[in-house]
């Protein structure tokens, strides 16, 4: 099976490729032959990839830029995202399109299922609801997979940000009053190449739509760095006190969710898995990082 991946560079194309087994090619697209932003370059990049399956991973994704380059973010985010899925729509083949938590308003009392109505608080968000709809128009055998807080050991992730600051400093002030379910991309790579290896050559399968691929369990931001920081100090990594703040002592342009926390039931039912505990996923990824054995990134 030949999965291809819009983005080089990306968590989600970069666990694909380690991930991957004997029996999937991950092939990644990327820029200048692939560009969101320039929407001729799709099809022919995608066509020229010769895909079973076509991912579609990249997208803009700087959350509080996009409130001042909401023309940029929305064309990238709705308008890619829907060529893309066209593109796999002319050539005959599925797409895998990933999206998010900001899609909601983050006001629920618990976590929130597929069916829950969307209502963005930011411009990253509506855009990544906008291309949802776009790419569910465009190619009707579509799987939608919105996951949130997503971190691996490559590119820029908030593990990776706890781990810098606390090479730096004795004490970080992190965000306790947001809620949600980390998530290893390379979980995310698991569960998309188990749903794509179940696709494949299943003419009859009836399920496409949005689901939701998080990792298991909660925590808010301060509680993830607590753990994240105290699985790098049993290693000999980098440590640091964590103190809980605001998110009014720590105002950002964009609105995040309080509550981002996402129910995969739907997941675990139509494909047989779900993600791990999300603190189990974080120490493999801290080990990694701290004993220096993750790969290099593309970064």
């Amino acid at each position: 099976m030949r999965l291809v991946v819009t983005g080089c560079d990306g968590q989600v194309a970069q666990s694909l490729v380690e991930r991957a087994n004997g029996d999937v090619e991950v092939v990644r697209v990327g820029r200048p032959e692939l560009d969101l932003a320039r929407p001729e370059t799709i099809a022919p990049a995608l066509t020229a990839a010769r895909p079973d399956f076509v991912v579609s991973a990249a997208a803009y994704t700087a959350v509080d830029r996009a409130e001042d380059e909401p023309d940029l973010a929305f064309a990238i985010n709705a308008e890619g995202a829907g060529k893309v899925a066209e593109a796999a729509a002319h050539i005959g083949v599925p797409v895998i399109h990933l999206s998010t938590d900001y899609v909601f308003d983050g006001g629920a009392e618990e976590p929130y299922c597929e069916d829950y109505r969307p209502d963005p608080r930011s411009v990253y968000g509506a855009s990544k609801l906008a291309g949802e709809k776009t790419v569910a128009e465009a190619n009707p055998r579509h799987l939608i997979l919105r996951t949130a807080w997503v971190y691996s050991p490559f590119g820029a992730n908030f593990v990776k940000t706890m781990l810098r600051l606390a090479a730096d400093r004795d004490e970080i002030g992190v965000v306790s009053d947001q809620w949600g379910s980390p998530t290893s991309a390379l979980d995310i790579a698991d569960g998309l190449l188990l749903a794509a290896n179940m696709l494949h050559g299943a003419a009859d399968f009836s399920d496409y739509g949005i689901y939701h691929l998080a990792g298991t369990g909660a925590v808010n931001w301060s509680g993830f760095a607590r753990h994240v920081l105290e699985t790098s100090a049993r290693l000999g990594g980098p440590q640091a006190r964590v103190s809980d703040i605001t998110t009014a002592d720590y105002p950002t342009k964009a609105r995040r969710p309080a509550n981002s926390r996402l129910s995969t039931e739907k997941f675990a039912t139509i494909f047989g898995w779900r993600a791990p505990e999300w603190r189990r996923s974080t120490e493999e990824v801290v080990r990694r990082l701290v004993e220096g054995n993750s790969p290099q990134d593309a970064h």
